[in-house]
């Protein structure tokens, strides 16, 4: 393997989050490469499969101290090691998931999360009705468990998927049990103490994201065509997204 491929920056250099937030991109490419045994790959063409441009592929593999070689390109699983030790991958995580509603089940049977690194520990809900049931092979516990459940399973990461009149409340007890990452599926905000990291996906904000794209591409095909779709055809790539 060239030695280019393996120059490190220290170990406590600041990885900005930006490209932290381009790391599991770049990592699911990669994997996809090494799965159709490509051996190495080349900024452009990682670029590509990512949807970024290749300067800004450099710029970031050069924050995890990779240069690639000239001519030759990045040592792909090479890559794929940086990547998964800066993203924290080269171990297990366990994670809760509190709110076994509809969206909990869909995420307690993901097999995704297994092959990704975590471990789906424990499931949590507050409906006497649901508490006791088994989803794939784990018993719903009552959100009272849930110190004793971290502490047992060594939890380091907890998703909540409640109502949005919950989150607050599930986000306190997370905190008060040693959890100090959350991914939040709630359509609400929530108030954490400093030290504690959050994201949050919200599926109806990301749906009216792609209303208001399809929307414009409606107009752009109504102002070319007209009311009846006369006129010549639109350009491609005619709106950007």
């Amino acid at each position: 393997m060239a030695a280019g491929n393996r120059t490190h920056a220290p170990r406590d250099r600041s990885i900005p989050e930006a490209t932290v937030s381009r790391l599991p991109v770049y990592l699911r490419a990669l994997v996809d490469l090494a799965g159709s045994s490509t051996t190495t790959v080349s900024s452009e063409a990682l670029a590509e499969a990512a949807g970024v441009n290749s300067a800004k592929v450099r710029k970031d593999l050069s924050h995890l101290g990779s240069y690639g070689t000239r001519g030759v390109g990045y040592d792909v699983a090479y890559l794929i090691h940086q990547i998964r030790r800066e993203l924290g991958l080269t171990q297990h995580w366990s994670i809760v998931i509190v709110g076994i509603g509809n969206l909990g089940q869909a995420l307690a049977n993901y097999r995704g999360f297994v092959e990704r690194g975590f471990d789906v520990a424990a499931l949590i809900d507050a409906d006497p009705e649901k508490i006791g049931a088994t989803i794939d092979g784990h018993v719903v516990r009552s959100l009272e468990d849930l110190p004793y459940l971290v502490a047992e399973h060594d939890i380091a990461i907890g998703v909540i998927a409640t109502p949005a009149s919950a989150v607050q409340d599930v986000a306190d007890r997370m905190v008060a049990a040693g959890i100090r990452s959350i991914l939040n599926f709630a359509p609400a905000m929530i108030s954490v103490p400093p030290g504690v990291s959050v994201r949050k996906v919200d599926l109806a904000v990301e749906l009216q994201i792609l209303s208001f794209h399809q929307q414009r591409r409606g107009a752009a095909s109504q102002a070319v065509g007209g009311p009846d779709g006369a006129g010549d055809a639109p350009a491609p790539y005619a709106i950007a997204d």
